[in-house]
């Protein structure tokens, strides 16, 4: 039985994304690992370990072997998240440990004002005078960013990037999705900012915005999204990408004029 082991620091981590992967696989058409169990340490100190299949296959940001192959692959993968789109959250938003009624620009205010007050506890972050005013901004425009938002919260992976993709090696067929994140119930939109690597990524997200179209406005708040989740990753991990970072705050300078 092939079988791989996730471990994690935080408590309850592992167990949210067994009941989160499980939670995909019911309810979409796209294979996910099996879980095969989780091991806490709620006596002991020490990690949580996740057990869970190892799937085969490739991750999708390898190439495929012919465009037309990465054709049939964008349409199956598009399948796949439309799957899941189409299970309305029916007015809750959050992630798996927490869930609450509202809509979605009043929590995101919520999850930028404590990702804010935390790292300002931090005073070695790594950030630059000019990216505290940048995200300070950000902050501020909050309610001209999401002007006239209301699309509906869905289920979503989370997570979702061409690594968290495999497909066979031979002939570019999509076999499963892995490594959802711990995000349950958000617009469309917010499953798509990750898509923005590079070209393959690119053409991804575009090929699904011509199938299931979000807001014109996507095109700023996606890099408002990418910009808050490096200060989470920052927050959370001690690491951040610097080129995605510094990519989101200038791609997002004409709306904060």
């Amino acid at each position: 039985m092939p079988l791989m082991a996730r471990s994690f620091t935080t408590p309850g981590v592992a167990q949210q994304l067994a009941w989160k992967t499980s939670m995909l696989a019911r309810s979409g058409t796209v294979r996910m690992p099996v879980i095969y169990g989780v091991l806490t340490h709620e006596e002991h100190p020490g990690p949580d370990v996740l057990l869970l299949e190892r799937l085969r296959g490739v991750p999708v940001e390898a190439p495929a072997r012919t465009p037309e192959r990465w054709e049939q692959l964008k349409d199956q993968i598009v399948e796949g998240l439309l799957a899941w789109h189409r299970q309305d959250s029916r007015g809750c938003v959050g992630a798996v440990d927490h869930t609450q009624e509202n809509i979605w620009p009043s929590w995101y205010r919520q999850r930028v004002e404590v990702l804010w007050t935390t790292l300002n506890q931090f005073s070695n972050t790594g950030l630059t005078m000019q990216d505290r005013r940048i995200l300070f901004r950000t902050r501020e425009c909050l309610p001209s960013l999401f002007e006239g938002f209301n699309d509906n919260c869905v289920l979503v992976h989370g997570n979702f990037c061409l690594r968290s993709m495999l497909k066979d090696a031979r002939s570019d067929q999509l076999l499963a999705m892995v490594g959802p994140g711990l995000m349950l119930w958000a617009p469309r939109e917010f499953e798509l900012f990750r898509l923005m690597d590079n070209p393959l990524a690119e053409g991804l997200l575009w090929h699904y915005l011509q199938r299931a179209p979000v807001a014109e406005s996507f095109i700023w708040r996606r890099w408002l999204y990418v910009l808050w989740d490096e200060v989470a990753q920052l927050v959370n991990t001690g690491r951040f990408n610097r080129t995605n970072f510094d990519l989101a705050a200038k791609s997002l300078l004409p709306w904060l004029a």
